[in-house]
């Protein structure tokens, strides 16, 4: 075992825990470009780091009640189908499968973190901007373009593995204005458990999991994630985001233009 990889698994952890986002968005990246794995392992890798990282909040989340499970159902709904889809399609069709995929990875990583981080910029801006424009509900057509999110995230998870957090959370703002902001990231945590779940999976059926690798970033990034969790309240949110944001940005141009 690497004593690096638990070291960075403890570095993601405790950003994670510190601002609720990060895992996908630094993990995958960070595996890529300074430890060299290849694109597909990190992505498979961090497919299943993100289903046992992201068990521990579903759980707080569902025991304080801020869980929507008919969100929650509905992003599955889309999502799950879309995943398992996008994988045999990538594994079918592109040369070599997902172990050829390297540049299409390494595109959707980095556009994947360039939404991420305006999303984190402009959050509150977003917000407020659904909610003052929010139309007449309409739970036939909001419970569709539900769906249709899940099955677009389901996509852009499986083959980059970030999305699901930030990108998630910022849709649902538009699709329920009038949902409070922790029921919204709630439910947005619950959906990602069983999403990043089967895309992990998938990947394994595929030949993309390094569980040594896992093994040892779950080493780390557990403590890590209890520390910044405690340390959270005591760091400024408007401090801490905007720095993500822009690491966010330096890392998706780099991955984009790789």
């Amino acid at each position: 075992m690497n004593p690096i990889y638990p070291f960075a698994g403890f570095l993601v952890g405790t950003i994670v825990g510190l601002t609720g986002v990060g895992g996908g968005s630094l993990m995958t990246p960070l595996l890529m470009l300074l430890f060299h794995v290849n694109p597909s392992v990190a992505v498979g890798t961090d497919l299943l780091y993100a289903a046992v990282t992201k068990s521990g909040g579903t759980l707080v989340h569902g025991l304080k009640g801020t869980v929507d499970w008919r969100i929650t159902r509905a992003l599955a709904t889309g999502s799950i189908p879309a995943s398992i889809l996008a994988l045999i399609t990538v594994h079918l069709w592109l040369p070599g499968g997902l172990g050829g995929a390297s540049h299409l990875i390494s595109v959707a990583l980095g556009v994947a973190l360039l939404l991420t981080s305006v999303s984190l910029i402009f959050r509150r801006k977003i917000q407020a901007f659904a909610k003052r424009h929010a139309a007449e509900p309409n739970v036939r057509r909001t419970y569709l373009l539900t769906v249709l999110t899940g099955a677009i995230l389901g996509v852009l998870v499986s083959i980059s593995s970030v999305g699901a957090g930030a990108l998630g959370v910022t849709v649902l703002f538009f699709l329920y204005p009038h949902l409070p902001a922790h029921r919204i990231v709630g439910s947005d945590i619950a959906h990602a458990v069983p999403l990043t779940l089967v895309a992990g999976i998938g990947h394994w059926f595929l030949g993309s999991i390094d569980w040594l690798l896992l093994g040892s970033l779950l080493l780390g990034s557990l403590p890590g994630i209890w520390l910044g969790s405690h340390v959270s309240a005591r760091v400024p949110e408007s401090v801490l985001r905007p720095i993500l944001a822009a690491v966010l940005v330096l890392v998706g141009g780099r991955m984009i233009l790789a």
